[in-house]
């Protein structure tokens, strides 16, 4: 759908007439000229403004970001930039001030991404050499830009556990160190470390052989996977299409924090160790016979060269901004977040190639833009905020959480000065759970309590009093296997030791997929939700005390 230049126009005229749609500015004390600072006489009209969150307006703005025109959002696209300017012509046109000092646009708080791809890539062993992409790949970064000479080290399965320790009386330091993937069995077939059939995390877990590399001083650790080149790529599919493609990330400071993770086939590891495939794998026999690392016979090769290229070019974005200023706290911020960015496009899926992700997260976003409305309605009336409220629309979560990493790390306001995230991210569908039931009244609440019981108990008070929500608690546990909690941009306020709350309706048959769709959006629920955030962000910016960070849960 197109941007409705019409309703844009019709809104900016009503505005200009005083025909708001929010409480009339009789509403406000005709002969008090200071602002209201009262804590319970601004709870009184809160419910005033947030009945101007509308279904409605929720709806009329999402047609909007998720139409076909703005191409997916993807971070640092056409598409991303033009919801970046539907976003902030809102706030300004609703009053709110553009509060970032540089730069040409103060509603913008912009910064460069790396995108970047592999270019040229080899091992060559002697007069052998093996590509990348076909005979392994790389899994993160790399410091082999440029061909160089490699010290290769057999390290049995590349294991450092009390149980079974492959790194025993081997210098690695510097080194390219050569390892099994999974991990070893005893003569009965049990895994030796766990003691029975089930693996540990040094057979499901690439990163816990990386990070023990990377511990002993290792420059790599290349993993043999698979028996087979067959196998090798079967295996490997689904890592070798993502590394294939180009990716966004934070500008590489050139730093290499940890080993260089590579994965070869069988071929390319005997090649390096010296030996035969064959030979190879009878390693794993003499360990399960011997119950421990056994002694190799292993002659690593010496003539050795490593080159995986990456092309990086920059990629501007930037994160939205709009900013209600406090009266009698004002020095005290209210952040209330959604990320405005999606996956983009795919050229080469049959019929609908646009991932216009309605609800991941263009239901979250314009949630932010009703709630920054009605806020901006209240102070036109004489009841603004006693806490400044900060309304930011992220870029790059789908990247890693980037543009709101990207703000933890220059805030625009102290982050010791931050109350509190309030983040919306995917309301207004029901997950696979709840369709069971055809219970779309409720919303999984996530991290309320992480760091301060008086959010929690804010944001339960608030739905009992206003909203009437089934508040669902499940994906706030920390065995939860999901791990929402690490998985959208609250988390970067968390992380810092501020109080967030996370809105989230769950995951669904679309979800990144191009099936989610505006007609999907069952836009009354999201008005619950969003009317439960506006309530809990007007309280935490209105009562008379911030709230206390008195807990530290995962």
């Amino acid at each position: 759908m197109k941007y409705n230049h019409l309703y844009a126009f019709a809104l900016l005229a009503a505005m200009s007439a005083g025909c708001a749609k929010g409480p009339s500015t009789s509403s406000a004390p005709e002969t008090a000229k200071a602002p209201v600072t009262d804590a319970a006489k601004l709870a009184e009209v809160s419910q005033k403004y947030a009945e101007t969150i509308t279904a409605a307006d929720l709806s009329e703005h999402l047609h909007v970001i998720a139409s076909d025109s703005f191409a997916g959002r993807d971070t640092g696209s056409k598409g991303q930039k033009m919801a970046a300017e539907y976003i902030s012509s809102h706030f300004k046109e609703d009053g709110l001030a553009g509060p970032v000092k540089t730069g040409s646009n103060p509603y913008y708080q912009s910064f460069d991404l790396e995108k970047s791809q592999w270019g040229q890539g080899h091992i060559s062993v002697g007069k052998e050499k093996y590509l990348m992409m076909k005979d392994f790949f790389v899994l993160g970064g790399s410091p082999y830009q440029t061909e160089q000479p490699a010290d290769v080290v057999f390290v049995g399965y590349g294991i450092d556990d009390p149980k079974f320790n492959d790194y025993a009386g081997k210098d690695v330091t510097g080194k390219v160190v050569v390892v099994l993937a999974g991990e070893p069995k005893d003569a009965s077939g049990n895994f030796i470390i766990s003691g029975s059939d089930k693996a540990s995390d040094w057979g499901n877990d690439y990163r816990s052989k990386r990070n023990a590399a990377t511990e002993h001083g290792a420059k790599a650790v290349l993993i043999v996977t698979g028996t087979s080149d067959a196998e090798f790529n079967s295996l490997t599919e689904r890592y070798k299409a993502r590394a294939g493609r180009p990716s966004i990330g934070m500008k590489s400071t050139g730093d290499q924090a940890t080993a260089a993770t590579m994965f070869i086939s069988p071929v390319v590891g005997a090649s390096l160790l010296g030996t035969t495939m064959d030979k190879l794998f009878d390693y794993p026999e003499k360990v399960a016979a011997k119950g421990a690392p056994a002694v190799s016979t292993f002659t690593a090769a010496k003539d050795v060269k490593i080159q995986t290229e990456r092309v990086a070019e920059p990629l501007s974005t930037e994160n939205v901004l709009g900013f209600i200023e406090g009266t009698d706290k004002k020095d005290e911020v209210v952040v209330v977040t959604a990320h405005y960015d999606h996956v983009g496009t795919d050229s080469t899926l049959v019929g609908d190639k646009i991932y216009n992700g309605a609800n991941d997260d263009g239901s979250g976003t314009v949630a932010v833009l009703e709630v920054a409305e009605a806020f901006a309605q209240a102070k036109k009336d004489g009841y603004g905020p006693r806490r400044s409220v900060l309304f930011m629309t992220v870029t790059g979560e789908e990247k890693g959480l980037l543009g709101s990493e990207y703000y933890s790390e220059n805030p625009v306001f102290p982050l010791e000065n931050t109350v509190a995230d309030v983040n919306i991210d995917m309301i207004g569908r029901m997950d696979y759970e709840h369709e069971k039931t055809n219970d779309s009244n409720y919303i999984y609440v996530i991290g309320a309590d992480k760091l301060s019981s008086e959010l929690d108990q804010i944001n339960t008070a608030m739905n009992e009093k206003y909203t009437h929500l089934k508040l669902d608690y499940t994906f706030n546990d920390e065995n939860d296997p999901n791990r929402f909690y690490y998985r959208s941009d609250h988390y970067n306020f968390a992380k810092n030791g501020i109080p967030i709350v996370f809105y989230f309706n769950g995951v669904h048959d679309d979800y990144h997929k191009p099936g989610d769709e505006v007609e999907k959006i069952n836009f009354e629920s999201a008005q619950k939700v969003a009317r439960l955030a506006f309530h809990v962000a007007w309280e935490l910016a209105n009562r008379d005390n911030r709230i206390v960070v008195d807990s530290n849960k995962k």
